[in-house]
């Protein structure tokens, strides 16, 4: 099992689940009498968001139908010709009908509202979404486009210098959110 990192923490095991439960009870509630929800993770961890919000969604009368789906914004960013190196294509999956259903993108840190503008370019590419809505683990502050999540788990603003890092085990081993230096090593 993976060491707990050394930096703060914001959010153990525990408090992630409950955070996420909350997350998919508002959601439910946001969402009532929709005929059709997707859930649609933003690569790479609003995916297992997505997933988890879905399962903690389940057995919940908020919609007839809940869908998921995940969108790679690689293509759509506006950052690609500064990176040194580019990110691994994960690809988008959407095999549902996007037209006139109820879509709640998932991102697991919402910082300058980037990379969510991405996404929305991307899933327009499939269809017209009767609603886009944006769930967030953690919103950090710092916007740089007027975008703001309709549900947040946390809201917590650091300096410019820090980046929050979420981790899953789906994908990292370990449940936690901590604050970190930004020059610190990154995937």
């Amino acid at each position: 099992m993976p060491a707990t990192p050394p930096h703060p923490t914001l959010m153990d095991k525990a408090a992630m689940a409950a955070c996420i439960e909350r997350l998919a009870n508002e959601i439910c509630l946001g969402c009532q009498g929709a005929q059709q929800l997707a859930l649609v993770g933003i690569h790479r961890r609003g995916v297992p968001l997505a997933h988890r919000i879905a399962a903690a969604m389940a057995g919940k009368s908020c919609c007839a139908n809940i869908v998921l789906g995940t969108i790679d914004v690689t293509q759509y960013r506006d950052d690609l010709q500064t990176l040194k190196r580019l990110p691994k294509l994960e690809g988008s999956d959407i095999s549902f009908d996007v037209d006139d259903a109820h879509v709640v993108l998932c991102d697991e840190v919402l910082y300058t509202g980037r990379t969510v503008r991405a996404a929305i370019d991307e899933l327009l590419g499939f269809g017209r979404p009767r609603k886009v809505q944006l769930a967030a683990l953690v919103d950090r502050g710092g916007r740089e486009l007027p975008i703001q999540p309709d549900y947040v788990g946390l809201y917590h603003e650091i300096d410019p210098s820090e980046r929050i890092t979420v981790r899953f085990e789906e994908v990292d081993g370990l449940d936690t959110v901590f604050v970190q230096p930004w020059t610190t090593p990154f995937e």
